[in-house]
């Protein structure tokens, strides 16, 4: 029997609905997600480790879950908000329904949730800590997230990257191998690469320079991955020492931790972006791609600058971005912007190898129109012919 539950946030606002998932009480930082389908990719995504995710979609559950949809082991979330569950799931591919699995996995979740009013809430007053759970007073559960600890400074990437290096080889004509710095690195991600040929080696977030160069990779990835990129101080040392020696793409909170190895500084975002539905122009020719994004810091170029970063006016535009940017690896072009809120979405060296986006191009879930970065980095590596 399904019970009353409650959530409430770090500021006191309470939000009442019913338990669907598993007993107990969570807190964790809550963020909204603007996907309308992907929810099994959403809720298993390492980049959610100390989130409580909020679906802005009305109705969630209905095709089931499958193992071959999940981005890692189990859902590293700390929360999962509904506004409907479905009673039932039609799918040929499910394997089962999205309640068991939250239950399988023990994953505190709500539905029948004001989930419009809680994402207002969120846009209004930015992300923040909420506590959750059933059988629970809510002055309690208020207590708990007021005390509840932020993102800021705290190394989750440690919580959720492979315990040991792992190998996953290219079941197709191998053109050559990467070494992949797993931050929090969704499966999909693996699966591009070895669908283009790639045997791909994943190694821990703190490992050094010279393990990862000892494996004569033609390229390093650098993942995804949950929180602030700050304290990842150890892995930010290893990428200024690889830059220069061997192609790097970073995405995500790689491409966070390589605006930092160039010299850039980073600041947490109001309320992230977290999604399948953002628009990013591509600055070299005016396109703009639909992005899956799920993040919550940003890197700032003017930091890079003796300028005072402009004050955007009516609507985003690239005067908001510096064009070109002087780094300790030389010169490094802004490549992307998002446009609902004019921050920077992509870098590209100049003088060395490497380039990075905010966004997801493996999505999963999410549109495909950024899949093309994965043939970019084929041919920074020069393996693109041989693909």
């Amino acid at each position: 029997m399904m019970r009353p539950g409650s959530l409430v946030t770090a500021d006191g606002a309470v939000f009442r609905g019913r338990s669907v998932g598993a007993d107990g009480v969570s807190t964790g930082e809550a963020v909204f997600n603007t996907s309308m389908t992907g929810y099994q990719e959403i809720l298993t995504d390492p980049s959610y480790a100390g989130q409580v995710v909020v679906m802005t979609t009305a109705h969630v559950g209905n095709y089931g879950v499958t193992g071959f949809d999940a981005q890692s082991p189990k859902p590293p979330a700390r929360g999962f908000i509904m506004r409907s569950l479905s009673g039932r799931h039609s799918n040929w591919r499910a394997e089962g329904s999205l309640a068991s699995y939250l239950l399988l996995h023990g994953v505190v979740a709500l539905a029948d949730i004001d989930t419009r009013r809680l994402t207002r809430h969120i846009r209004t007053h930015g992300s923040m800590p909420v506590a959750l759970g059933s059988d629970i007073d809510e002055a309690d559960l208020a207590e708990m997230a007021a005390s509840a600890p932020g993102m800021t400074g705290v190394d989750l990437a440690a919580t959720v990257t492979t315990p040991e290096t792992y190998h996953s080889p290219t079941e197709h004509d191998r053109v050559g191998s990467v070494v992949a710095v797993d931050l929090g690195m969704k499966r999909d991600i693996v699966r591009q690469l070895n669908l283009r040929g790639l045997d791909v080696t994943v190694v821990p977030a703190d490992t050094k320079t010279e393990e990862i160069t000892a494996h004569r990779p033609d390229g390093v990835f650098v993942s995804n991955g949950p929180g602030d990129p700050e304290p990842l101080e150890s892995t930010t040392a290893t990428l200024r020492d690889l830059l220069g020696q061997v192609p790097v793409f970073g995405i995500c909170l790689g491409h966070q931790v390589l605006g930092r190895a160039m010299g850039a500084e980073t600041f947490k975002l109001p309320f992230g972006h977290h999604g399948g539905n953002h628009p990013v122009r591509r600055l070299r020719d005016g396109s703009i791609e639909i992005t899956a994004q799920n993040h919550g810091f940003a890197v700032d170029p003017w930091s890079l600058t003796d300028q005072v970063a402009p004050v955007r006016s009516g609507l985003v535009d690239s005067s908001l971005l510096p064009e070109r940017l002087e780094t300790s690896i030389g010169t490094v072009e802004v490549t992307h912007q998002n446009l609902n809120d004019g921050t920077l979405e992509g870098l590209r060296a100049l003088e060395v190898p490497a380039f990075s986006v905010q966004y997801h191009p493996e999505a999963a879930p999410g549109p495909s129109d950024s899949n093309y970065l994965f043939d970019d980095f084929l041919d920074l590596m020069g393996l693109g012919d041989a693909s």
